[in-house]
């Protein structure tokens, strides 16, 4: 007989995330990200809002998890607030129980209450169909994953995307004061690329472009490096033509796909040409 699981919102103090980050530690080993100080800038000083998620408990057991974090996005033209999916866990005892899909179906019923208009995510190859087949999301597109050397191809005179999270200087502060990474701002023309310190075999990784030269929290500015790594969409970047070569999926260590579930009720969906989406939207780097 499978045991009773209680479903809970999310504690969102300090005592309420610890096991939280026992149970994400104990799934991921190798992911030394997990940490008490980057749940709680994840989860609770977000400036657009504390997270929103539910854990499944097993009497006094951690069983599963499953967060979405607050962001707001233009959609069609109109900025209004959504969900990032972002951690999910179930312990190597409590899987096969359908946990997953009744936290997320309970995280999105509450953001739905909020006022959430959407849940975005980006989720790998193992973890799309789940979110497709059980969740109801619409794969938009796989993510772009280039490397090449010089500028990168950003035109600021695209038009406006259809769908892009909305980058305010309190947001961005927030964004690029990660406690578990460093980053940098290179000045580009009419744009500011924004770097991580990470290096993937001598490319550096781009987590974004801003328009014009913004403070950008802060950071550093550094020479533009000649080798980069951009992943994500942004109907603004031209490739066809450019310096930067489209990583082929069986040499990406992760395919990542852009996942998307409308909670309005309108049934909306996106047009993955028109869909600006960098890395510094969600936490890979």
């Amino acid at each position: 007989m499978s045991a009773p699981y209680e479903l809970r919102p999310l504690d969102l103090s300090d005592a309420g995330l610890a096991p939280v980050t026992d149970l994400l530690r104990t799934v991921f080993p190798e992911a030394g990200h997990f940490t008490p100080e980057v749940l709680r800038w994840q989860y609770v000083h977000n400036p657009d809002g504390a997270a929103v998620g539910f854990n499944a408990w097993a009497g006094g057991t951690l069983a599963a998890h499953y967060v979405t974090i607050p962001l707001r996005a233009v959609v069609h033209g109109v900025e209004e607030p959504g969900l990032l999916s972002l951690n999910t866990a179930t312990h190597p005892q409590h899987q096969g129980k359908g946990l997953f899909t009744r936290l997320a179906e309970a995280t999105y019923a509450a953001g739905a209450a909020q006022g959430r208009g959407f849940v975005v995510g980006v989720a790998n190859a193992n973890s799309t169909p789940g979110f497709t087949r059980k969740l109801g999301f619409q794969l938009v597109a796989p993510l772009d994953a280039r490397i090449g050397a010089g500028p990168l191809p950003w035109r600021a005179d695209a038009p406006a995307p259809r769908f892009a999270p909305v980058h305010d200087a309190r947001k961005l502060a927030w964004r690029l004061a990660h406690p578990a990474y460093r980053y940098g701002r290179a000045v580009q023309r009419d744009h500011t690329v924004l770097l991580s310190a990470r290096r993937m075999k001598g490319f550096r990784f781009v987590l974004g472009v801003e328009p014009g030269s913004p403070e950008a929290g802060g950071l550093p500015r550094v020479a533009p490096p000649l080798l980069k790594a951009f992943i994500g969409l942004d109907p603004a970047m031209r490739w066809s033509g450019s310096t930067y070569w489209n990583v082929p999926m069986k040499f990406r260590p992760a395919p990542l796909n852009l996942i998307f579930k409308d909670l309005s009720g309108r049934g909306r969906q996106l047009e993955a040409g028109a869909v600006r989406f960098h890395a510094t939207d969600f936490d890979v780097l």
